[in-house]
């Protein structure tokens, strides 16, 4: 599939429009469910081909009409298959009484399913277009399943898991592995749709990538693809200055460890110059460890007022270790008068949970030039009305985030979203889960500070520091520890 392709994300009803687009166009539906099946089929035999036994669940939509296609094509592959029904299958509508016309053996009630060993499930009852709790029979099939502990092979989605969200409705099946078409939905980034998911397989069915890109809203999985065009030139020119001057806030003497990650990773990342902040009685600390980073005292708003007469030192990272509310909500007000870029990290967003409107008026119109990077606790602090709303997907909430705040958000966790005030909006998939680790998100805001101090715009420079971040845990290996991250950063991707 083209690279552009793949790295969409459709939500389930803009696939919706997209299946009626396909239709409109002139391409057969039922030609489009006759390659879906086939290919569960196929990935079936491939993945399972000790399988004693296909039991292929159908449901009374489309994804049952997919089980269906699936169930003749293993029967004539000579596979031994059992369809069990939810529903009336001679109620189907459409492509799905087709595909059930098709299928020539016995469809037994879903109630009758008595799981075997040998077993292998075929879940194609749902699909990625539940939004709702699912009914008591299925439930009580899953749990079987559960309890026999049966490899399943979920047909677009695991049932039970929300294509929208990701989140469980009630009761989900656990898929070894997933069988899509076309694109991505968010619940199999989202978690734990994306964990219930198992190994994730897309297939191209056929439909045009210019209807796919007509219906997906600017949601992409993060990839290079997505920001290269943004990466900072590198020339001859260049000199430290041109790759920007990034400055990290310190914390007070007992807390200097994390902003020191900040520095480092800031340096590492591309940032022609690295200065931590720190005030007189952390000097000693911070100096006893910096070397490359120079280290610079500031202990009120004169201190940093003055700092900020040099026009080269255009971004900074506060929040780390930082601990003084009082303190950061007086420097964030300073560093926005004066048009700064900035980072917003930990102590930093807390300390605006009293009243978030102050941080984001700060901000307000004009080019975004705040990044915040909350996981869910220090989300909530500063969006609690989003937090708190459960039917909004976490990609909704980081979009309505970005908006409020005028600035990029990346809403961290293993399915990191990072959202632009514009509407764009990306999901991050190739953190390792070992980043999980104490100071891990402090390497991530000195990355940012870097990309930004370089010259990338807001939503560019947290993306692509989040890719960075993850290649360089991922390269780090199992057991990293933070200050692990920094050396592991690698080059800028070319290709």
């Amino acid at each position: 599939m083209h690279q552009e392709i793949d790295t969409l994300i459709i939500t389930p009803a803009n696939m919706g429009h997209i299946d009626q687009d396909a239709a409109a166009s002139g391409l057969s539906s039922y030609g489009l469910m006759e390659r879906a099946g086939h290919a569960v089929a196929a990935t079936a035999l491939r993945r399972f081909p000790d399988a004693l036994r296909f039991a292929v669940l159908c449901g009374p939509g489309n994804n049952g009409g997919d089980g269906y296609v699936a169930a003749r094509a293993l029967q004539e592959a000579g596979a031994c298959v059992a369809v069990y029904a939810l529903g009336d299958p001679g109620a189907l509508k459409g492509d799905a009484a087709t595909a059930f016309a098709g299928f020539h053996g016995p469809v037994a009630p879903l109630s009758s399913y008595a799981p075997q060993p040998g077993d292998v499930v075929i879940d194609a009852l749902f699909g990625a277009g539940l939004a709702r709790d699912v009914p008591d029979e299925v439930a009580k099939t899953i749990e079987a399943v559960r309890r026999a502990v049966l490899p399943v092979l979920a047909v677009d989605l695991p049932s039970g898991v929300d294509g929208r969200t990701g989140q469980v409705r009630g009761v989900a099946f656990e898929a070894a592995a997933t069988v899509t078409f076309m694109c991505r939905k968010p619940g199999h980034l989202l978690l734990p749709g994306k964990t219930l998911a198992g190994a994730l397989e897309v297939f191209d069915i056929g439909i045009p990538g210019r209807i796919l890109a007509r219906h997906a809203d600017h949601m992409r999985v993060n990839t290079p693809a997505i920001w290269r065009l943004a990466l900072p030139p590198q020339t001859g020119a260049t000199h430290k200055y041109v790759r920007g001057h990034l400055a990290v806030f310190s914390g007070p003497a007992t807390a200097t460890g994390a902003a020191r990650l900040s520095a480092m990773a800031g340096l590492r990342a591309g940032a022609g110059l690295v200065t931590l902040l720190s005030p007189r009685d952390a000097l000693p600390a911070n100096a006893a460890h910096l070397t490359a980073v120079m280290l610079k005292a500031i202990d009120n708003e004169a201190d940093l007022a003055a700092l900020l007469d040099d026009e080269r030192l255009k971004t900074f990272v506060l929040g780390p270790g930082f601990g003084d509310a009082g303190k950061t909500r007086a420097y964030v007000k300073l560093l926005a008068e004066r048009d700064r870029h900035l980072v917003l990290d930990a102590d930093g967003i807390s300390a605006f949970r009293d009243d978030p409107a102050v941080l984001f008026s700060l901000f307000a119109g004009g080019r975004p030039r705040l990044v915040l990077t909350p996981h869910d606790g220090e989300f909530a602090r500063l969006f609690p009305d989003l937090a708190a709303d459960k039917t909004l997907s976490k990609i909704e909430r980081a979009q309505k985030a970005a908006s409020r705040s005028n600035g990029a958000v990346i809403l961290k966790g293993a399915d990191t979203v990072i959202a632009a005030p514009d509407g764009r909006v990306l999901v991050n998939e190739n953190a390792p889960p070992w980043l999980a680790t104490a100071g891990s998100g402090d390497v991530l805001a000195g990355m940012v500070g870097a990309h930004l101090t370089q010259g990338m715009p807001a939503f560019e420079a947290a993306a692509s520091a989040v890719w960075r971040h993850g290649e360089a845990g991922r390269i780090a290996g199992e057991g990293l520890t933070a200050e692990d991250l920094p050396g592991a950063i690698q080059p800028w991707p070319v290709a």
